[in-house]
């Protein structure tokens, strides 16, 4: 079986973790390669999930923040606009005595 560390596409990042340069189509020598390299694939596609996932953490707060002014607003919003319904109502009723 042909080893990583023999292979020419094979080289070790600073932090001493496999990086292999193997391209899945052409440069591949063994069956086990394709598995190794899917392995590696895996592992860089978790850490990148996790990376965003913290991202979501440490937004969260500011998230919570964010639906609260924007709940606020539209309360006061509606407030707002609660006077227009009060002062059709109000025309409606002056309407009625004009009309005895």
């Amino acid at each position: 079986m042909y080893q990583c560390q023999d292979c020419e596409f094979f080289t070790r990042s600073t932090d001493g973790s496999p990086i292999l340069m193997c391209d899945a189509f052409s440069t591949v020598k063994e069956p086990e390669c394709l598995a190794k390299l899917q392995l590696v694939q895996l592992t860089t596609m978790t850490q990148s999930h996790q990376a965003t996932l913290d991202m979501y953490r440490r937004f969260a707060p500011l998230q919570e923040k964010l639906f609260k002014h924007m709940e606020q607003e539209i309360d006061e919003a509606s407030d707002a606009d609660s006077w227009k319904n009060q002062s059709d109502n109000d025309e409606d009723e002056d309407d009625d005595i004009f009309r005895l």
